[in-house]
């Protein structure tokens, strides 16, 4: 009477049935590969015990910093969303700042403050540093990192640029890194305003004309104003800074691409999309087999002799509307590289180094009058 009971109640109440169970390991892995953020594949291995055992071997990882502290400045996590709004002032100002205090903050890309002192289940510990449970933890990317056995493809995000500018200006870089810089392409603008006539209908072709009307009454060349009223010194500003910012990178991810030797690309951005540093599987390669030129002070790797193109454009009227103000397009390659034309068959990284619009201001601006310049190992 009693078994008849009980097979009525598992009847009417049957146990909860685990659909995950069901799917094999390389299904719930192209799940995990799918949500790539570190921190939800943290949450998702506290879930069970499988869970906790295939998170590991995710090959494509994404890290988001929330907050960037200093390693020696304890005050700086309290002041580090005050500092990240802060903008530098004046163009020489800024340079001066980058060179005496860029590298300070950059350092800490190795200190993770996470959003809550919440601590995740003991099984689940390998993915937390040891630390106080009534603190906020502090994790490095590569404490983060450190039990992930798989990575091929790793995207870490800062919260923002590390180059403070003034509201409107248009600030971006795009560099390759091998052992040390392979290229770099930036896009400045001193303004940037929308053109609302012409920016209502993107395909018309009056647009085109316009854009043509700037080329031919220029002819592509830099006005003499742009010499004499600090034009040509804020963009050296821009270019050095930028190679700063992407060097002191570079520096920074030694520790990750050594100890991860899976990795076929990684890449290292910002929120704000001022920069981005990027690291295909060959150039991965080159950095573990070849020493590193570094500067240990400054923490950054040492920018070798470069060779610089550079473009200019007072007025960019692009087809969507928008118009930069000062267009100045700058693409770099190391001296020792042999000498390709950046608007020829090989060009195409330097036109091709930016989303749109950006990607179609460039374009415009690798047709105009080349000038060229070099600049000494720093």
């Amino acid at each position: 009477m009693g078994s008849i009971r009980a097979d009525l109640g598992s009847r009417i109440h049957p146990e909860p049935i685990d659909h995950f169970d069901h799917l094999p390991d390389s299904v719930i892995l192209l799940i995990f590969n799918k949500i790539g953020d570190v921190k939800a594949l943290g949450r998702c291995c506290v879930v069970s015990r499988r869970f906790h055992s295939l998170v590991p071997q995710v090959d494509d990882v994404i890290v988001r910093v929330d907050c960037v502290i200093s390693d020696d400045d304890p005050s700086a996590a309290s002041s580090a969303s005050s500092a990240a709004s802060d903008k530098f002032r004046h163009p020489i100002s800024s340079l001066l700042r980058i060179f005496s205090g860029l590298f300070k903050p950059l350092q800490s890309l190795t200190q993770l403050i996470t959003p809550s002192a919440r601590r995740l289940p003991s099984h689940s510990t390998d993915f937390d540093s040891d630390s106080d449970q009534s603190s906020v933890t502090h994790h490095s990317p590569t404490q983060v990192l450190k039990n992930f056995k798989e990575i091929k493809f790793l995207r870490i995000e800062l919260p923002s640029g590390e180059l403070g500018i003034d509201d409107g200006i248009l600030l971006k870089w795009k560099a390759d890194f091998g052992s040390t810089l392979d290229n770099c392409v930036i896009l400045g603008a001193s303004s940037v305003v929308q053109n609302i006539n012409n920016g209502r209908d993107c395909n018309n072709n009056n647009n085109n004309n316009t854009n043509n009307a700037v080329v031919e009454n220029d002819n592509g060349s830099i006005p003499e104003s742009f010499y004499t009223n600090g034009g040509l010194k804020l963009r050296v500003v821009w270019t050095i800074s930028s190679l700063i910012a992407a060097s002191a990178r570079h520096f920074l991810l030694q520790p990750i691409i050594a100890e991860h030797k899976t990795l076929e690309n990684l890449i290292l951005t910002d929120a704000d999309g001022q920069g981005v540093l990027s690291m295909n599987k060959e150039q991965l390669e080159e950095l573990r087999v070849k020493p590193l030129s570094a500067s240990l002070a400054s923490k950054r790797t040492l920018v070798p002799a470069l060779n610089m193109r550079l473009w200019y454009a007072p007025h960019l009227e692009l087809p969507n509307g928008m118009v930069l103000k000062g267009a100045t397009l700058v693409a770099i390659r190391p001296s020792e590289q042999s000498k390709k034309e950046a608007t020829g068959s090989d060009g195409n990284w330097v036109a091709s180094a930016f989303e749109e619009p950006f990607r179609t201001a460039s374009r415009m601006l690798v047709k105009r009058r080349t000038y060229c310049l070099e600049m000494n190992s720093f």
